[in-house]
């Protein structure tokens, strides 16, 4: 790996060369060459989505190579770097690395690996699906898209989850609709149209599913539908228009395979999904876990309850859920802590003993850290933030070059903080009087 640390960029971030290379049996996989290496292939394949910061990835790297040099010629093993190609990782709903998928018979419906991290285990995993793959030819399923080639006469063109809309239907169906709607316009004797029709209606399936049907694909014959052909422009077939609650309806200029039109669509998902989780370190696992899984974790120290009261700690806690939303195409993690909690922690990050609330970004992979030095507030955090995603701010080790003690800790109830309750002391016997006097 080759690292990379600069005065002026890159201070936080690691530049690096992915974890594979030609000379490996592990096959480089892209936006560009994906859909003909994987979807459109008949071969069982492996692929690990990875990032090249991630610790979990560099560990299972030398396995990987391993089982992939074991299974050669029998079972395609591939890796995509989801880091550099995070539309390729977000269209297969990549959230954390590593992430293993099986593309088996039918490549639109991947399989999460759950198995062992050792290329003994990887293998069996492999061989196992390979066996089912095999049976399942043998009995006569094809299992759905399987060469990734349709034709309309053998019925692969399946178009269940494609809604048809219509003059009538569509302003009740999508001008009204939370969800986000790509509608694609068609006249049935169009050439264009039909070749554009079985990866429609393959992307609509998967991105229903992906997507647990918030983002929508559509079809509207436009030589039916003359309003609506009219009320939008329609002067080309196909055109297809994307439709977003309370906003103006845009072209899609994308590509038309299937896997284009899902990356879209994923992407409209994620600019419209809900923001990362916002966890407290409750626990030494709830701090690595997430440090580990993300490229940056990002981390505030709120002050002790008794100092602001719920309200205080939730309007606290909502700016960095904005913040969360602004940013969660970063993929980051987000953690907080109330201040004491975690008192290696704060010391640690240089924050130890005040100036609460404060917040500091971790690079886990490098253990460095930059502090917030801003305002605690979305215009001081959003500084702070846009300068770590271009590669700016001043970093710091984590002191003692990683992390340090985490005390497991209740979880906050949601309630203002109560005082210690002192014994009652009764004055009833004091004559107040007398004292007063004796003091003058």
């Amino acid at each position: 790996l080759l690292f990379v640390l600069g005065t002026v960029s890159c201070t936080l971030f690691l530049v690096v060369n992915g974890l594979y290379s030609a000379s490996d049996d592990v096959i480089e996989l892209t936006p560009t060459n994906f859909n003909k290496e994987v979807i459109q292939s008949e071969s069982l394949w492996l692929v690990e989505f990875y990032a090249p910061w991630c610790g979990h990835c560099q560990r299972l790297t030398p396995e990987w190579k391993k089982a992939a040099t074991a299974l050669k010629g029998v079972v395609k093993v591939g890796a995509v770097d989801a880091d550099k190609h995070q539309s390729l990782g977000g269209q297969y709903g990549v959230r954390g690395f590593p992430t293993i998928k099986i593309f088996g018979a039918n490549k639109n419906k991947a399989e999460d690996y759950q198995g062992g991290r050792t290329s003994d285990a990887i293998v069996d995993a492999a061989l196992s699906a390979l066996r089912s793959l095999v049976k399942d030819r043998l009995s006569g399923r094809s299992g759905g898209y399987s060469s990734g080639k349709q034709s309309r006469e053998s019925g692969g063109g399946d178009k269940k989850d494609v809604i048809e809309l219509t003059d009538d239907s569509f302003d009740k169906n999508v001008i009204n609709s939370d969800d986000v709607w790509m509608v694609e316009f068609y006249a049935p004797w169009c050439g264009h149209c039909k070749n554009l029709e079985p990866e429609w209606a393959a992307a609509a399936t998967e991105v229903k599913e992906q997507t647990k049907g918030k983002v929508k694909l559509a079809a509207v014959d436009a030589t039916v539908n003359q309003m609506l052909a009219s009320r939008y422009g329609i002067r080309g077939f196909p055109t297809i228009k994307i439709f977003q609650k309370g906003e103006d309806p845009v072209d899609y200029d994308g590509g038309r395979t299937r896997s284009d039109i899902i990356a879209r669509a994923l992407d409209l998902f994620s600019d419209n999904a809900p923001p990362p989780e916002l966890l407290e370190i409750i626990s030494e696992d709830v701090l690595k876990s997430t440090c580990d899984a993300h490229q940056l974790c990002i981390i505030s120290v709120l002050p002790h309850i008794l100092d602001t009261g719920a309200s205080g700690r939730n309007s606290y806690l909502d700016v960095m859920l904005k913040m969360a939303e602004k940013y969660k195409k970063k993929m980051w993690g987000w953690l907080w802590t109330e201040a004491g909690a975690q008192s290696d922690l704060e010391s640690s990050l240089g924050i130890g003993g005040f100036g609460y609330p404060a917040m500091a970004a971790i690079n886990a992979r490098k253990m460095k850290f930059a502090l917030l030095k801003g305002s605690f507030s979305e215009q001081g955090i959003n500084e702070f933030l846009r300068e770590l995603s271009v590669g700016r701010g001043s970093t710091a080790p984590v002191g003692g070059g990683a992390f340090p003690k985490i005390h497991s800790v209740e979880p906050w109830d949601g309630k203002d903080g109560e005082l210690p309750v002192e014994d009652d002391i009764d004055l009833s016997d004091v004559d107040l009087d007398d004292w007063d006097k004796d003091e003058l």
